[in-house]
């Protein structure tokens, strides 16, 4: 079994000026052919299941070239190029082959190109042809566009949001493409335009139960894959939208009905799925009130994961205006502001200037006297087996506040943010997170309470405020009623 795998990703935020170039990608994950790490990564999980494949099964792996930038502005439109040519003449190279395994993100927006993912995926398929099964895998929060559905043979979303699962969906995906390869299987997928924006928060119900009822009926009835894609709500592109995709073995209306049934039933928790949202005040008072263990605050607004500067002030200055004490706050990214506490030193005490850099949605920057208590060259964060950097970094102190900052922007997923800072957070009270759900596989099993908060930001949890000029109308919460908009039942 010959098998060609890469990847290539990011999240594009086009409402937000930090622009996705080549050094971000480079700076952020870049790995040639043959130096992927020994270990998964989440947009990269193929190759290593392959790589694992080969061992166990006798697969011939062709490794292409692997990068992922984080999330941030609109790419760079020769950086997109470049990567995607890379890709595509280690292809060709590659010929002939039994399958392809691609691991790409799903909402990677460049100057010219509203569907990166439908681009590459397209030329892809005319590379290898028709007969060279095409497998992908996505983040959920991807657009599902019809170029990507028509191009690819098995497209598989993570199930889990925060996402824990990506190795076992690429494990799924390798499975099924190696079966559609060698005549086992006939792939066809249905998709089920859900007409809404949403979120998809699988650590709460009613999500939780539903992934689990859709796992469990993969494996019967003909059905190989049920994916939810909850879509990225932060970018300016026509088919952004929540969509359910059916993979069956050769049972296209069977999987068209199964897709419009599961579809109409997350339309039907729209109102439940999300988690509610407090304003600062509102969190701050709930968290305070508490004296019974840690209280975990997210502030989804300003997540890095989702292409925020991670720099916004407007938590941590009303922290310090209430004079909350026994609490921790990260990451802060300021490598101006790390800088000058390496030239400090651990253990100075200095005015220090910090956050409220990138742009207005950042709020102003705060200015304080700090104790630099922790300084780490090249740190990192660990999530779900994976290594993330975090540049050099530094804890302050505030007036009894713990404050993480870092040069590399990076979303805190893991409480090693705060950990390998030197912060305990079992001394803590609160700890605010500059996330919007995947903090929770780490800090939800410290937590006594999860609270999110609405805070000012460039991430808006509201999505009637995000400017929107090109999406596809009527959708849900802009149209109230998009089905009767649209002329559907």
């Amino acid at each position: 079994m010959r098998c060609f795998t890469a990847s290539l990703g990011t999240e594009t935020n086009t409402f937000v000026a930090l622009p996705t170039s080549r050094q971000s990608f480079l700076d952020n994950f870049y790995a040639r052919p043959g130096e992927h790490p020994d270990r998964p990564a989440n947009c990269s999980s193929p190759l290593w299941v392959a790589r694992q494949r080969a061992k166990s099964r006798g697969w011939t792996v062709i490794e292409g070239s692997c990068a992922f930038a984080m999330p941030a502005g609109t790419t760079v439109r020769r950086a997109y190029e470049e990567f995607r040519d890379e890709i595509l003449d280690q292809l060709k190279a590659a010929l002939p082959l039994d399958m392809v395994l691609m691991g790409l993100h799903g909402a990677m927006v460049a100057d010219g190109y509203d569907d990166c993912e439908g681009d590459i995926l397209a030329r892809i398929r005319e590379i290898v042809g028709p007969g060279v099964p095409v497998g992908v895998e996505l983040d959920p929060h991807c657009h599902l566009t019809g170029k990507r559905v028509a191009a690819a043979d098995i497209i598989i979303c993570y199930k889990e949001f925060p996402h824990t699962d990506f190795v076992e969906r690429a494990e799924e995906l390798a499975d099924l493409t190696e079966a559609a390869a060698l005549g086992r299987i006939k792939p066809v997928m249905s998709v089920f335009d859900c007409r809404m924006i949403n979120a998809f928060p699988t650590s709460r119900q009613p999500m939780r139960g539903f992934v689990d009822r859709i796992s469990a009926m993969e494996g019967k009835d003909g059905i190989l894959s049920i994916s939810v894609c909850h879509s990225f709500p932060y970018a300016d592109v026509p088919e952004v939208g929540v969509k359910v995709l059916v993979v069956t073995d050769d049972r296209k209306e069977f999987g068209d009905r199964l897709a419009e049934r599961l579809g109409r039933e997350l339309w039907d928790l729209r109102h439940e799925v999300r988690a509610p949202f407090h304003t600062i005040d509102e969190a701050l008072d709930r968290a305070s009130a508490r004296n019974d263990g840690l209280v975990v605050i997210a502030d989804p607004s300003d997540n890095a994961g989702g292409g925020a500067a991670s720099d916004s002030t407007y938590m941590l200055r009303r922290m310090i205006e209430r004079g909350i004490m026994g609490a921790a706050v990260g990451g802060f990214w300021d490598p101006v502001a790390v800088r000058l506490c390496f030239d400090a030193g651990e253990g100075a005490r200095f005015d220090l200037r910090f956050g409220g850099k990138v742009g207005p949605t950042s709020g102003d920057p705060i200015d304080a006297r700090v104790t630099v208590t922790k300084l780490v060259r090249d740190a990192t964060m660990g999530y779900v087996g994976t290594i993330l950097p975090l540049g050099d970094a530094a804890a302050i102190d505030i007036d009894g506040i713990a404050a993480v900052l870092i040069s590399h922007r990076q979303q805190c997923k893991g409480v090693g943010m705060f950990a390998n800072l030197g912060i305990d957070l079992a001394t803590k009270r609160i700890v605010v997170v500059k996330s919007t759900n995947h903090f929770h596989a780490e800090f939800g099993p410290l937590a006594r309470e999860v609270l999110y908060c609405d805070a000012p930001g460039a991430i808006p949890s509201n999505y009637l405020k995000i400017p929107y000029t090109r999406i596809q109308r009527p959708i849900w919460p802009l149209d109230a009623d998009p089905w009767t908009a649209a002329g559907r039942r």
